[in-house]
């Protein structure tokens, strides 16, 4: 898949006249209707005005091709966030209304268990020992104080989730250190869930936190992998397309073509 073409059919082309003569050359092409300047971002050459101009180091600084991939992966974490963090959102709030009303949904649950069990019995199912009942039994033996701490707790939980999915879909730096922070915090808790009980949900949540992990620090280049944040820098500006350009001009400058020897006859 082409990142770059992708990204240009979505948002539009954008492409730069650097003063720079040599550099400038190298950007644009002369037709019978008109100059045509190449996209900073996937190189399609386009008829018209560029959209900037001026120095080359003023250039506007365009991710390409791997860079572009690396953005959708990091926003799909953010998309995945945001809907657990809301998910966490709505529970907080059904607890916080249940912290009031406990026990007119404890008289009516009490209330409503015996008139399932024929059919439960019909099923198999063992309402008296049933794990489902069981749990529900033990919530309503929580006091309203423990059930608002809960909420609030979920509260917390939820809206660092949201803080994370912000900061990835900006594709903020203080984003990617956040979501690697609070996702190191939290796996002690699902690896605790894992040991208690192992399903293919829990197994598939730890191993998406510690991919998220890897691949942020990794390719992020975070507390000073690889070189840290000016690598990382450094390493954006090199794939920007007048980078790449301006080095092999100066390149061609250094080391200019030997002309091809005349015939001698």
């Amino acid at each position: 898949m082409d990142w770059s073409l992708l990204t240009c059919a979505r948002k539009g082309h954008i492409t730069y006249a650097p003063d720079e003569e040599g550099l400038r050359e190298r950007l644009v092409v002369s037709s019978p209707i008109g100059d045509a300047w190449r996209c900073l971002r996937c190189g399609t050459y386009l008829h018209g005005e560029p959209h900037g101009a001026g120095p080359a180091d003023r250039a506007p600084l365009v991710k390409r091709g791997r860079e572009l991939r690396d953005a959708f992966i990091m926003r799909f974490f953010a998309v995945e966030r945001g809907i657990r963090g809301l998910i966490v959102l709505v529970a907080a709030y059904g607890v916080w209304r249940f912290a009031g009303s406990r026990g007119s949904i404890e008289r009516i649950f009490e209330k409503e268990i015996p008139l399932l069990r024929p059919l439960a019995e019909q099923i198999g199912w063992d309402l008296d020992h049933s794990k489902v009942v069981t749990s529900l039994r033990h919530v309503f033996d929580l006091d309203a104080r423990t059930l608002r701490w809960l909420a609030v707790g979920l509260v917390v939980y939820g809206a660092i989730e949201l803080i994370e999915a912000v900061g990835l879909w900006l594709l903020q730096r203080w984003g990617e250190y956040f979501a690697v922070v609070a996702t190191c915090f939290g796996l002690p808790i699902e690896i605790y869930e894992l040991v208690e009980k192992v399903t293919a949900l829990r197994i598939g949540a730890l191993v998406l936190n510690i991919g998220l992990i890897v691949y942020i620090v990794v390719t992020k280049r975070l507390f000073g992998v690889r070189g840290g944040r000016a690598a990382h820098e450094a390493h954006l500006r090199s794939e920007s397309l007048i980078e790449v350009e301006l080095a092999t001009h100066e390149s061609d400058l250094r080391h200019p073509s030997r002309p091809e020897p005349e015939p001698t006859g």
